[in-house]
């Protein structure tokens, strides 16, 4: 019989950082309020299907807000909420670790090669 252990952060880390999601998120913390094709600038790489997916969850997990107006053509924009702030300590933490850390994942990993 299989037992599987519980890992606290899991749960965290499958809301926030699914492919594509923290970078949507950074986008929008660290540009403010942006339009669709705004994002997708700032995130060349990503397909356009991913990048409408990607905000409906972060909307749908109200990490951000999509605002609407009645205009002609339409403008919708995205921007960041509370809670979508609230993980800003945490992404920064994970660049300082990154700065201090990442050679050393790169070096061990060509070690490996």
């Amino acid at each position: 019989m299989k037992v599987e252990v519980q890992i606290p952060l899991a749960p965290v880390v499958e809301i926030v950082f699914p492919r594509w999601k923290a970078q949507v998120l950074w986008a929008l913390l660290t540009r403010g309020r942006l339009r669709f094709g705004e994002i997708a600038r700032e995130l060349p790489r990503i397909a356009p299907s991913m990048l409408t997916l990607r905000l409906k969850e972060l909307e749908a997990d109200g990490f951000i807000v999509r605002n609407c107006f009645a205009e002609s053509p339409p403008r919708v924009e995205y921007a960041v909420t509370d809670l979508g702030r609230s993980l800003k300590p945490i992404f920064d933490d994970l660049l300082a670790w990154s700065a201090r850390h990442l050679p050393e994942v790169e070096a061990s990993r060509s070690r490996r090669k």
